[in-house]
């Protein structure tokens, strides 16, 4: 990203141990994006090295495009925990229980992101409705009770996140449906918190797995902002939740957040690495540790309406930018529940503006500074992710910009767009 991208570039092992020394002066940088005044002893930029290609990310949160970058307090956390070692089951602990008092649930661990919380949470479901081992999963489960309760249009591509633990989905559709499924088999009901299908909603979901003493699990792994969203839904009766860490929440990518039921957490973590079950692989390093909880001190010391405000101003800019255009008109939408955050959706007619959409965004990352837009571009489903599209509309992810970048988005979308007037 050249130099809009000074935060993306910054070596979190060498650049900022000094500054922490001084006082923690990255920390004051609470603002979206905000730079350090000054900076140390950088190190060598590896993607250059590498001869990986920067990015401008006016997409959003996405894994593939590296989700969110931390923000300097998040960097400093990070670096200093990279300085010493420590227990690394003092640290879990320690770092759960400090997160479960910020986010007012039972308990908490820190996961390798959210679908390393759906694998823990449905072990930590499969032993304690089994009393079983940690390394019965997933041989074993088959012979034990292994069966999830799920709605039909909450199956997703995450589900292998709860199939690694051996589990057997039973999906249903009605609530009458949803009543009948529970049996001495049943050991979870699973939720896709941001689903645009199924019938049944969260409380009743919640209130019938609970008449059958069966507990309740949420993916809501992209749904904050809201940041009330971190305790709403573990008090509104979930037994686990989880969350990304390198979202909205603005951690380390490679993090996430598994919320809930103290016993239940507690099996989650027997699971987890460093132990010998389902999660041994899924390593989170003390620096990711440490950066979740450094993260939600940021997030929770931001507002949903600052956030909200700055990322309209962002939008507004690039809006502005692009209104000499023919046909040009431009909405900013906030999709319902995940990646709540205002969206520029930009819409044309093709008898002005002779170029698609989906072409358009494959100009931008042609472009030097590559540009990623929204993945719902051009989309002809005509609604994607709670965002209302179309073939002749842009989506522009403003929320993942950092500062000045949305006005180099700006001119290269109408520069690309200008072009195709007079073609």
């Amino acid at each position: 990203m050249m130099a809009m991208s000074l935060l993306a570039r910054r070596n979190f092992f060498g650049t900022v141990r000094n500054a922490v020394a001084a006082g923690g002066i990255l920390g004051q940088f609470r603002s979206l994006g905000a730079a350090p005044a000054t900076t140390v002893e950088r190190g060598e930029d590896y993607y250059d090295k590498l001869g990986v290609t920067k990015i401008i990310n006016a997409a959003g949160t996405y894994t593939a495009l590296t989700a969110s970058i931390m923000p300097p307090s998040v960097q400093a956390a990070v670096a200093r925990a990279a300085e010493h070692p420590v227990r690394l089951g003092d640290l879990q602990k320690a770092a759960g229980e400090y997160l479960a008092g910020k986010l007012k649930c039972e308990a908490a661990i820190v996961t390798a992101g959210a679908a390393s919380g759906l694998t823990l949470g449905t072990a930590g479901c499969v032993t304690v409705a089994n009393k079983c081992g940690i390394r019965d999963i997933p041989n074993e489960v088959s012979h034990l009770k292994n069966e999830v309760v799920i709605q039909k249009g909450h199956r997703y591509g995450y589900d292998q996140a709860l199939f690694c633990c051996g589990v057997r989905m039973v999906e249903v559709e009605t609530i009458e449906e949803y009543d009948k499924a529970f049996s001495d088999r049943t050991v979870m009901a699973h939720f896709y918190n941001a689903a645009e299908q199924g019938q049944i909603g969260r409380e009743d979901w919640i209130r019938v797995a609970h008449a059958h003493g069966v507990p309740c699990f949420n993916d809501a792994a992209a749904d904050v902002p809201p940041i009330s969203n971190l305790w709403n839904y573990t008090q509104m009766g979930f037994d686990l939740v989880t969350f990304s860490g390198g979202k909205g929440i603005r951690g380390p990518q490679n993090a996430g957040l598994l919320l809930g039921r103290k016993d239940l957490i507690a099996a989650a973590a027997a699971s987890n690495n460093p132990f010998d079950g389902v999660g041994r692989g899924m390593k989170v390093a003390k620096e990711q540790i440490v950066g979740m909880v450094a993260a939600v001190d940021w997030f929770l010391s931001q507002s949903d309406e600052s956030l909200e405000k700055e990322f309209r101003r962002r939008a507004d800019r690039i809006a502005a930018h692009l209104k000499d255009l023919p046909s040009i008109e431009t909405e900013v939408s906030i999709p319902p529940v995940a990646n709540h955050v205002p969206h520029l959706l930009i819409r044309y007619s093709r008898d002005r503006l002779k170029i698609s959409a989906r072409d358009v965004m494959m100009e931008l990352r042609r472009g030097t500074p590559s540009i990623e837009l929204n993945p719902s571009t051009g989309s002809a489903r005509g609604a994607s992710a709670g965002i209302t599209t179309g073939v002749n509309t842009i989506v522009v992810g403003v929320w993942m910009l950092q500062p000045g970048e949305d006005m180099i988005v700006a001119r290269r979308l109408h520069e690309v767009l200008a072009k195709s007037a007079h073609a």
